[in-house]
């Protein structure tokens, strides 16, 4: 009996241009294997970052117990002075000293910052020497100087350069303790604030000037409504870490017997001997205060950050 290729009768797939349009059947294997969506995710593993979690809770802990269980912090005595009437005077002092020099010193440090970008080369080498000298000079001696100006000029003439004067005036009690303290810090932190505004509005774009001047901006309007929002963003972090450091600056004008809270914290345990509550005191007051500054600066970058890329 011959034999037959009908594929009818053999089974085998038609031979042709049908047979090679088909596609080829799949390959045995786990179900599932071709899918995303059946695939298990694996997380990725960090036991050395749960390790370091780990040592770093151990240390805390045992830093906590030993503030709690040590005598020598002697607790009793920093809640009898955390809030009393003499420390929050000295609290208000040192806040008085921070917002002064910050705003004038801000204010003298923007006005040296676009004279440092200014087209003059007069303006720009006046505010380069101003801010070379007083970054050169410690601020301890800064405000010494300061408050010794009665002993150094017992008065001032106004007049003709090098010839008789017009009037005068006597020095003495012209600059007090606390006057000496804001002028001396406000104007060594101008000259920072100067470097720091500066930076912030070199980082600005040009090419925002440049479409600004085009469609006929003033230069004033330029710098208030497009500059400045920009350049706030540069300057608002480096800012606040001067402003910060300003404020924990404010215990160097011990020096002037002013009242502030570094002094009136050594006149307390220079009485009662308390040394160490008095500083955690000191300490604690310090914390607050830088903390509650770190949020303010938090809510003002996110104001500033408003259409920005991150």
């Amino acid at each position: 009996m011959p034999l037959t290729s009908d594929p009818a009768v053999t089974g085998d797939p038609p031979a042709g241009p049908a047979a090679a349009t088909r596609p080829a059947p799949r390959r045995a294997g786990p179900p599932g294997a071709d899918d995303p969506a059946d695939l298990k995710v694996v997380p990725v593993r960090h036991p050395w970052r749960w390790a370091g979690v780990a040592v770093t809770a151990v240390l805390l802990a045992q830093f906590a117990h030993g503030l709690i269980t040590n005598p020598a912090w002697e607790w009793g005595v920093f809640a009898q002075f955390f809030a009393n009437g003499t420390i929050l005077k000295s609290v208000g002092t040192t806040l008085q000293l921070t917002v002064y020099g910050t705003a004038l010193g801000f204010a003298l440090g923007l006005v040296l910052a676009l004279m440092r970008l200014s087209a003059s080369p007069f303006l720009r080498w006046v505010a380069f020497g101003y801010i070379w000298a007083f970054r050169s000079i410690p601020l301890i001696v800064q405000l010494l100087f300061w408050f010794n100006l009665a002993y150094l000029y017992k008065r001032l003439d106004f007049g003709i350069p090098f010839g008789p004067g017009l009037f005068h005036f006597d020095t003495m009690g012209l600059v007090g303790a606390m006057g000496a303290a804001v002028l001396g810090l406000a104007l060594h932190q101008a000259a920072y604030a100067a470097e720091i505004v500066r930076a912030g509005v070199q980082a600005v774009d040009a090419g925002q000037l440049e479409a600004a001047a085009a469609l006929g901006l003033p230069r004033a309007r330029r710098l208030r409504r497009i500059v400045l929002p920009q350049a706030m963003r540069s300057i608002l972090p480096n800012a606040t870490n001067e402003v910060i450091s300003l404020f924990k600056g404010t215990s160097i004008v011990s020096v002037m017997a002013i009242g502030e809270l570094f002094y009136q914290v050594q006149v307390v345990y220079g009485r009662n001997g308390r040394v160490v509550p008095l500083l955690m005191v000191a300490t604690a007051w310090y914390i607050l205060l830088t903390t509650v500054l770190s949020v303010l600066q938090h809510y003002v970058e996110r104001h500033y950050a408003k259409g920005a890329a991150r």
